[in-house]
């Protein structure tokens, strides 16, 4: 058993999984969808899926060069109602929201309507307080603010008001002296960085994400999904904890022993808000049209690619500009998932904790969730699923998708 903690915020046990994870729905499932000529491979590493580790429904989209070359759905988006995964079918992708919300802050900076290496008090004064002066956006998309966590307890139902959530923030004290250091911001990140592009733009980041990126480029991607999309999302269901690929010696047993230490930042930032592991909160419509910007961006697998293929050819984003942004910022130990981590600007990049190809920069969402541009070979992938699995480092169905894709390049 591992000790967890429920959406009380009180510590409870859960089974670990040390054999193979069952196949959770089906043991074969019809594929659907689209897969050009020489990707066969990956079709089959997303059928062999279903079959072990196990999904319930999931979807994987690749583009390269500017060309769609896998656009594949299978399963139940709803294993309660027996609802079909369909081509339109988004679903809730945690952090993979990350690298949208990234990307509005490059565009602001790109424009030169904002300074990364200025203080981030130049744009929002108040963020100024309890030593923050010299923060600056470069920090804050790097992981390196020290406000990894909310201080004092705070709600879902809060995390619903930009205004309260800025205002706990601006008021925080570092953990840790700004700069020196970085550990994973898995909540405030989005607020943090969300804050500033709505003080230069005037904008939420759901709101630019929208003007600028999805509608243009019709992408079913949102950040504050609107209600008459509701229907079209998968539900998520709970998983186990995937031990299944861990070794004696593996550096992800560390985060697991530091999330388990209800004194560290590890526990701290995953608890508060209490409920972060309590799939039913996520499965909330009001959930859904709320704007957390790095957790609660709802897409179909197609959108990511799309939106990562045009990075991946220097689109949306101009080629100095992405150059900056898939650069190791920081690497090394993080002192929040106690493992070593890397990130460019708002971008994780390959480690043992990613299923990113080689040049690969992205997200990956809590879950399994990952979407990533390798810009050396013009790709842009992603894989979307409403199974939630624990794991333990990369998602071994996102990497075995990776790994096939890679193959076929």
């Amino acid at each position: 058993m591992v000790a967890l903690f429920d959406e009380t915020g009180t510590i409870e046990t859960v089974p670990v999984v040390i054999g193979d994870l069952p196949s959770t729905v089906m043991t074969a499932v019809a594929v659907h969808g689209a897969c050009a000529e020489g990707y066969e491979a990956v079709r089959d590493a997303f059928a062999a899926n279903f079959v072990e580790p196990g999904e319930i429904g999931a979807a994987v989209a690749a583009v390269v060069g500017g060309r769609v070359v896998v656009d594949l759905w299978a399963g139940l988006a709803d294993a309660h109602t027996g609802r079909a995964w369909q081509e339109d079918t988004a679903v809730l992708v945690y952090s993979t929201t990350k690298g949208p919300t990234a990307l509005c802050a490059l565009l602001l900076w790109e424009r030169g309507l904002l300074d990364i290496d200025a203080p981030v008090a130049d744009v929002w004064p108040e963020f100024a307080a309890a030593g923050k002066a010299g923060v600056t956006t470069r920090h804050l998309l790097t992981h390196q603010a020290g406000l990894p966590v909310f201080d004092e307890p705070i709600s879902f139902t809060d995390c619903h008001d930009h205004d309260l959530v800025a205002a706990r923030l601006a008021g925080q004290s570092p953990r840790w002296e700004p700069g020196t250091a970085h550990g994973y911001h898995p909540l405030t990140f989005g607020w943090l960085v969300g804050e500033v592009v709505r003080r230069v733009s005037g904008r939420t980041v759901g709101a630019m994400l929208a003007a600028e990126v999805a509608v243009p480029l019709e992408l079913d991607l949102w950040i504050g999904l609107p209600p008459e999309r509701e229907a079209a999302v998968a539900r998520l269901a709970p998983g186990r904890l995937d031990m299944t690929a861990v070794t004696p010696g593996d550096p992800a047993l560390v985060f697991l022993a530091a999330i388990m230490d209800i004194e560290s930042l590890t526990f701290k930032a995953f608890a508060n808000p209490p409920g972060q592991l309590d799939v039913e909160s996520f499965n909330a419509p009001e959930l859904h049209q709320a704007e957390w910007p790095g957790a609660n961006g709802i897409a179909t697998a197609r959108a990511l690619a799309r939106l990562y293929g045009e990075l991946a050819q220097d689109r949306l984003l101009s080629g100095a500009t992405l150059d900056e942004a898939s650069r190791a910022q920081v690497s090394g130990p993080d002192r929040v998932l106690a493992v070593d981590t890397a990130f460019g600007l708002g971008f994780s990049l390959q480690s043992a904790m990613t299923a990113h190809g080689p040049g690969g920069f992205g997200h990956e969402g809590a879950g399994g969730s990952v979407a990533f541009a390798d810009r050396s070979q013009g790709l842009g992938f992603a894989y979307v699923m409403n199974q939630l699995t624990a794991s333990l480092g990369a998602d071994r169905r996102a990497r075995r998708l990776v790994d096939a894709l890679y193959g076929c390049l």
